[in-house]
């Protein structure tokens, strides 16, 4: 039997040793929310982490192996890295043989003057430049790396910091690029698995490479909401493992009818909109 090399060795972990972890959740976001169709092009948005490293792999085999016909744009776009961080992820790309093209922006220069809310800025200028880039590029889906702890920690900021009950959802339509959809393929995947696939691999991603975190130093990461989230989520599943799934299947299982009030869309639902009328029947 002739010896794999470097990236088949790293597309086997992904089907057999982390089949259950990474392969088989990523098939199930894949289909259960039906998140591509026959025909699509799919700008899939590589930020140099693992998240979206590995989803761009993953989507590279899936497009090998499926039957349904899709095309995969790999864009990563520059937002203004330092040369290190740059070189890193070219580094990775190489040895994922994923074929990225790279788009250079100013966002980390605009961002950076910004004193009161940098990152917010930051995330509305990527946001823009990728479905501007998206539609240039004549994609109609953009494929981003949130994962099930995206999910599951965002609802917890959602309530805990902006008093409302909301999260990330698997793709949604967008409100500003008629025909543009963004789909999140990872929506299934658990951050340990991936993390655990780095380390079995011995690969090395980028963090966060932004400059305003670069500035302020590692120490106050501890600072952020996200950060929070996360470790009350890891001191909540000291005492009950199934936390994280049971948070997730929470999130497809809400009870309208013991909220005493709902949003949807622009509309603002409340307990008492049909209250009678339930008396009577």
């Amino acid at each position: 039997m002739r010896e794999l090399n470097r990236v088949q060795k790293i597309e086997q972990s992904i089907t057999y040793k982390y089949r259950k972890e990474l392969w088989a959740p990523f098939l199930t976001a894949i289909n259960q929310y039906q998140l591509i169709q026959p025909g699509d092009h799919i700008m899939v948005c590589i930020s140099g982490g693992k998240d979206s490293m590995l989803m761009a792999k993953m989507l590279q085999m899936l497009r090998r192996y499926s039957n349904r016909p899709f095309e995969l744009t790999y864009l990563v776009m520059d937002p203004g890295y330092n040369a290190l961080n740059r070189k890193k992820i070219e580094a990775n790309a190489k040895t994922l043989e994923l074929p990225i093209v790279i788009y250079e922006t100013q966002i980390f220069a605009v961002a950076n003057h910004e004193t009161k809310k940098p990152c917010y800025l930051c995330a509305r200028m990527r946001r823009g430049h990728l479905y501007n880039r998206a539609k240039e590029l004549g994609c109609n889906k953009i494929a981003l790396g949130h994962h099930l702890n995206d999910a599951i920690e965002t609802t917890l900021m959602s309530m805990f910091w902006s008093s409302k009950l909301e999260t990330i959802v698997p793709k949604c339509h967008s409100e500003h690029f008629e025909g543009m959809e963004l789909i999140r393929p990872m929506y299934c995947i658990k951050e340990e698995a991936i993390k655990a696939w780095c380390q079995y691999n011995e690969l090395e991603f980028i963090q966060c490479a932004c400059r305003f975190t670069e500035n302020i130093g590692k120490e106050d990461e501890h600072l952020s909401k996200r950060y929070e989230a996360k470790m009350l989520i890891k001191e909540l599943k000291k005492d009950n493992p199934e936390i994280e799934d049971n948070m997730f299947r929470a999130l497809h299982r809400v009870q309208l009818n013991t909220f005493p009030g709902y949003q949807k869309g622009k509309e603002v639902h409340n307990i008492l909109d049909d209250y009678d009328k339930k008396e009577k029947k």
